[in-house]
């Protein structure tokens, strides 16, 4: 396939030589290195698996399109399997995009990109859910540095097509978006950006890879999953709805984490590390019930640590619990939340309990006077904003993208913390709350598309 660029001269009548653009298609197995030619345009064509130890590199400015198939089984993938690694070389000017080649793209139109390490989770080995299970479909280890290669500047379009509508929430959700399952912490990933995922944005199964800069934007279920002992740390991360976008989910969170499906106490317990994430849901109250839920929800037994973060605008809470995580937070035996600008559309859901039925309709949330009055003593330090005006972020909801640098008055330009064990390896010290400071690295560019 080729596209070819023909023009004349205004003032002569000479012809200009044609550029040809060769595009070529990615599909079945990739077993040797291979390096993208930056002159051509690529096509991914369903199931693609970088295997052998191979090596895919993928230079600044590519633009690869993912053939949309509708069946779940034929979603396109491109699946770098154990041993193997990415190399995405992308700039801020020049980055590398994966989208939908559909003349009207959707959400969940191709499947994702998945990375499968040697790294530990706490189910030993695992595949790769939604997947044919097989040797190439395979994550897990003991490996707690290993390699996946590098990845910087990347943005995902319309992933997330393989999970189907309300799947049950007690299960690990299929892949989605961009998903890390045992990717170790030799891996280095920056600057990862996902635009309507029809499901979860961010899927980290097991591993201990650290991440900094990451954007999910209007996902159709959680922006940021953890699962199955994930235990690597994460600065700079942005969660930003200005709509649901889909019905698709059963109850839609920034972020959710949990241990295992039964859940057990096996280890690693998954226990991420963040610190400065901003979490906005969508502007105002919801007038009728949706499938969004909390900003942060902590369940089946997992470990966390959020600190110098914002949580604004979910309908049904700011944080919450479960019968088996609340009691870890409450005691300080392997769970902190500290540091926080805490808002939410209700203010007495702000901090929440999920231990059943709930008899005004809102299932499973119930407000948590004891876990408000923890996050907000002097030990932690957490704020409850009643109002999200009251952030001072410059503008949270522009149509051409947010911009959620605090304002000279703003609460979120001080108070940040890094004392302590959790912090004193990876971070980069920062006064400020939230992803962002003076500097809005996720200004519209070429890289940070918000349409």
């Amino acid at each position: 396939m080729v596209i070819a660029f023909v023009a004349c001269n205004k003032n002569s009548d000479t012809m200009v030589v044609p550029v040809v653009k060769t595009v070529d298609t990615l599909s079945g197995t990739i077993s040797s290195d291979m390096t993208l030619d930056a002159s051509k345009s690529y096509v991914l064509n369903g199931q693609v698996y970088v295997k052998n130890n191979a090596s895919l590199t993928i230079p600044a400015g590519i633009t690869v399109s993912v053939i949309k198939n509708d069946l779940a089984a034929d979603k396109a993938v491109l699946v770098i399997t154990k041993g193997s690694k990415l190399f995405i070389n992308g700039t801020l000017d020049k980055p590398v995009v994966f989208t939908s080649s559909a003349a009207a793209p959707a959400p969940g139109d191709w499947g994702g990109i998945i990375i499968l390490g040697k790294a530990p989770t706490n189910i030993g080995t695992g595949n790769a859910e939604g997947l044919a299970v097989s040797a190439d479909t395979e994550y897990g280890g003991t490996v707690a540095d290993d390699n996946s290669g590098s990845i910087s500047y990347l943005r995902l379009e319309y992933p997330g097509g393989i999970n189907p509508d309300a799947e049950e929430e007690w299960v690990v959700d299929k892949v989605s978006g961009f998903s890390l399952e045992s990717v170790g912490s030799g891996t280095t990933i920056d600057n990862v950006m996902v635009v309507h995922s029809r499901d979860d944005a961010f899927q980290f199964n097991g591993g201990t890879v650290n991440v900094t800069h990451l954007v999910a934007y209007n996902s159709g279920d959680d922006d940021f999953d953890f699962d199955y002992g994930y235990t690597g740390k994460m600065q700079y991360l942005i969660s930003y709805r200005s709509e649901l976008t889909s019905n698709h989910a059963l109850r839609a969170n920034a972020l959710e984490s949990y241990n295992d499906a039964v859940p057990t106490l096996n280890a690693p317990l998954t226990r991420p590390i963040i610190s400065n994430m901003t979490i906005i849901g969508p502007q105002g109250t919801e007038t009728s019930k949706t499938n969004l839920n909390q900003g942060v929800y902590i369940r089946k037994g997992t470990r966390f640590v959020l600190q110098n973060s914002i949580i604004a605008e979910y309908p049904e809470g700011g944080l919450m619990v479960c019968p088996r995580t609340r009691p870890v937070l409450l005691n300080n035996t392997g769970s902190e939340f500290r540091y926080n600008l805490v808002n939410s559309d209700s203010v007495n859901r702000t901090f929440s309990y999920d231990k059943g039925a709930d008899p005004e309709g809102f299932y499973g949330v119930f407000p948590d006077p004891e876990l408000r009055d923890f996050a907000l003593n002097s030990v932690n330090q957490n704020k409850l904003i009643e109002s999200s005006a009251d952030l001072k972020l410059t503008n949270m909801y522009s149509a051409n993208g947010p911009d959620l640098t605090p304002l000279a008055s703003s609460p979120a330009l001080t108070g940040a913390n890094f004392d302590g064990g959790n912090f004193s390896t990876f971070f980069t010290v920062v006064p400020y709350l939230g992803a962002i400071g003076s500097t809005n690295w996720a200004a519209p560019s070429n890289w940070a598309v918000w349409k």
